[in-house]
């Protein structure tokens, strides 16, 4: 690869990177296709192909047939499962794992009350209506909304190492009265009734 060449990859693969995190886009959220990336960069698509094909090899892109291309659910990823042996190796480390989830989740709830959106939860409220979220998708809809991109990516890093340790309680059904109270509580903006909801969903330290 020339150096000419290799400066475009490098380019392609960091305007990428900045478009998901400006986005906010995480695991099983749609990126463009290989001809609007080519567009919005004005490179030639064999080029956006190429880092594309680089992303896929690396597991972190999928391409579903007829539908486009996705960022890939880095919890199936062999990466984290072997990171996760080192990290999460004792019970300490998995309690200090789970405490650091619930206080950014805790942060988040309080930057949600402080900057009020009243539009985007009650538009949550209605999708919890029409079908159901496992814990992370419904957490991962209210970390978006304290609206701190860094406090969201930490969050969602954090979060493949908790599904690891808690996976049966992070990704079962959350029953939709606990989070129509933690939502209706946001929307009263009733700080004690809000963390009381919140305690009622938060991941525990010591349940295996």
């Amino acid at each position: 690869m020339t150096n000419e060449k290799s400066k475009v990859y490098v380019g392609i693969l960091k305007f990428i990177k900045s478009y998901i995190s400006e986005n906010q886009l995480s695991y099983g959220d749609k990126i463009p296709s290989e001809r609007e990336f080519a567009e919005k960069l004005k490179v030639g698509r064999s080029s956006v192909r190429e880092a594309l094909r680089a992303l896929e090899l690396l597991g972190m892109i999928e391409t579903r047939k007829g539908e486009g291309t996705f960022l890939k659910d880095f919890r199936d990823h062999q990466l984290i499962e072997l990171l996760g042996t080192f990290i999460l190796d004792n019970t300490k480390a998995i309690q200090d794992v789970v405490e650091m989830n619930n206080m950014l989740e805790y942060n988040a709830l309080q930057l949600i009350m402080r900057d009020y959106d009243e539009n985007s939860l009650l538009n949550l409220e209605k999708q919890m209506k029409k079908g159901s979220f496992t814990r992370y998708e419904f957490m991962k809809e209210l970390v978006k909304l304290a609206n701190n991109h860094l406090l969201f990516r930490i969050w969602t890093v954090l979060n493949e190492y908790v599904t690891l340790a808690k996976r049966s309680m992070n990704e079962e059904s959350l029953d939709k009265g606990k989070m129509s109270k933690l939502v209706s509580s946001l929307l009263e903006r009733k700080q004690s009734e809000v963390f009381a909801a919140y305690a009622a969903i938060s991941i525990k330290e010591n349940v295996e």
